[in-house]
């Protein structure tokens, strides 16, 4: 690798928002935000909206959605044209 043109790649703490998971891992990304870790350290923080923690698929709280009144809503709405 070329020395100067990379970005620093440091420890920074991502939190989700809605499922209340954080970890620490490494990254190139910045924030102006910083939280203390576990260890007594501050790191920066990013804040995500979906993780692991609180995605449907990982969690199992996946909504069921009715494929069938959405075809017959479609065929209402522009008419069924079968060949």
């Amino acid at each position: 690798m070329k020395p100067g043109i990379h970005p620093e790649y440091r420890p920074v703490v991502f939190r989700d928002k809605a499922g209340g998971l954080a970890f620490l891992t490494r990254s190139t990304m910045t924030s102006s935000t910083t939280v203390e870790w576990e260890d007594g350290r501050t790191y920066p923080v990013i804040d995500v909206e979906v993780s692991s923690a609180s995605h449907p698929f990982y969690t199992g709280k996946s909504r069921v959605l009715d494929t069938a009144g959405r075809v017959e809503l479609f065929e209402r709405r522009y008419g069924a044209t079968r060949g």
